[in-house]
């Protein structure tokens, strides 16, 4: 077998991972990044920053991979989603769910290395990542519901060095699972026509036209929880400055979504990556 058709035959698997689409691992790693300086107070462990950086990677590869085994019977009746592996036949349930189990391996080992608290915090991760494919079953927010899964990843941070969550941890975690909420709503905007045709819930679908002003209420109450969480850990004008940055990515992003296009909208989502990397150098510039 030649490199390219070993190539050819890898792809469906790190599509299948949405390895080649790595804003997901950008969007879960900066807060987790968050936490982790603020839970470390300068005494950073390089070892355990390597553990959560790799966990991020294969827990979002587990949960695309999850996901896309429960939506396989919805995703090729939905523009964006219908040459995702499992949709087009690429690959089968049976080795999505081999893929599956290899990742949670993986990231069991993984979290074998920290103590024994963060290893009962990594059962409740698995629980929330497993369980988000199967939510917009049964809720309208199942962006909620993603939020507070990639949100976990904070206490864990902390946990991780020995730190009982305090008040600057829990809100530091609402942040997080705010801001997921404001972003995969306006992703979930993308699919609105094509989720309402297949009845497939979301948080685009039940805001409907208030959409855009809850998005901006969730973007007051973001910034309203990162000011708290600045004056709380005495975090500097850096920090400040940095949300201020926010906040014209923010009125950017309203801006591009007004209208409600798919491509837009989209663009719009993308962007979001950078709200945690500005936040994430404000919190360094401490």
């Amino acid at each position: 077998m030649n490199k390219k058709e070993s190539m050819k035959k890898i792809s469906p698997y790190i599509r299948l991972m949405r390895l080649d689409k790595p804003i997901g691992i950008l969007l879960l790693l900066w807060p987790t990044l968050w936490g982790l300086v603020l839970a470390a107070n300068g005494e950073h462990d390089l070892k355990i920053t390597l553990i959560f950086i790799a966990g991020v990677v294969i827990m979002r590869s587990a949960g695309c991979v999850i996901n896309d085994i429960a939506d396989r019977k919805f995703d090729d009746k939905v523009k964006r989603t219908k040459q995702r592996p499992l949709a087009s036949g690429e690959l089968n349930i049976k080795q999505a769910l081999v893929l599956f189990f290899v990742l949670v391996v993986l990231a069991f080992v993984l979290v074998l290395q920290l103590n024994f608290t963060t290893i009962l915090m990594s059962i409740v991760a698995l629980l929330l990542a497993s369980s988000y494919p199967f939510a917009k079953r049964y809720t309208n927010l199942p962006q909620a519901h993603l939020g507070v899964a990639f949100a976990w990843a904070i206490p864990m941070a902390y946990t991780a060095y020995g730190i009982l969550p305090d008040l600057s941890c829990w809100l530091l975690f609402s942040a997080t699972a705010v801001w997921a909420l404001i972003y995969d709503t306006i992703y979930a905007m993308v699919d609105r026509d094509d989720d309402l045709k297949i009845a497939v819930k979301s948080s685009a679908i039940l805001f409907g036209k208030y959409d855009i002003l809850v998005i901006t209420i969730l973007q007051l109450i973001f910034i309203t929880l990162l000011s708290v969480v600045g004056m709380t850990e005495k975090l500097g004008i850096g920090y400040f400055i940095s949300l201020i940055a926010v906040v014209v990515f923010f009125m950017r992003h309203l801006k591009m979504i007004w209208l409600r296009e798919r491509g837009q909208c989209f663009k719009a989502f993308l962007n979001n990556h950078w709200i945690g990397l500005v936040v994430l150098v404000g919190i360094l510039a401490k």
